[in-house]
């Protein structure tokens, strides 16, 4: 992991890098956003009120990765629920530990705040998967999607 890897909140000063980042995302994923469904994810990302959060990765003042999550509350526990959506790290950065920051970031986050638990999902044949699998096994359940 590079020594000068620093994982904050994101910033309104990260708007280029962040949407820069994001478009890699939506390109990994072979999907199109509608620009007004990012500008608006932006918009929530600097909210302070609102349950969409994100961190970001950099290394010596350039950015290299995000994490977005949702903080929600559930019927099982009595402490939030911290929901990763989005993890991202620029391919030229893959590889020097930057997406196992973000996560373990969440996990003491998480630890910190007392949130009940940190989950995602991912598609199955995604090469993070080895990662992800360091901190936790993949569960038994099958997600069921309806999109209006």
């Amino acid at each position: 992991m590079p020594e000068q890897l620093v994982i904050r909140d994101i910033a309104s000063a990260d708007r280029a890098p962040w949407f820069r980042l994001w478009a890699g995302y939506n390109a990994f994923y072979q999907t199109e956003i509608a620009p007004q469904i990012s500008e608006r994810t932006w918009q929530r990302l600097l909210d302070a009120d609102a349950a969409l959060f994100g961190r970001i990765a950099e290394i010596e003042g350039r950015v290299v990765g995000f994490s977005l999550s949702v903080l929600h509350e559930g019927t099982w526990v009595d402490a939030p629920i911290c929901y990763l959506e989005d993890l991202f790290v620029d391919p030229a950065a893959r590889g020097t530990g930057v997406g196992r920051a973000l996560i373990a970031d969440l996990v003491a986050l998480g630890k910190q705040r007392g949130w009940s638990r940190l989950y995602w999902h991912t598609r199955e044949d995604n090469p993070a998967r080895k990662l992800y699998d360091e901190f936790t096994a993949a569960d038994d359940f099958v997600r069921y999607r309806l999109t209006f």
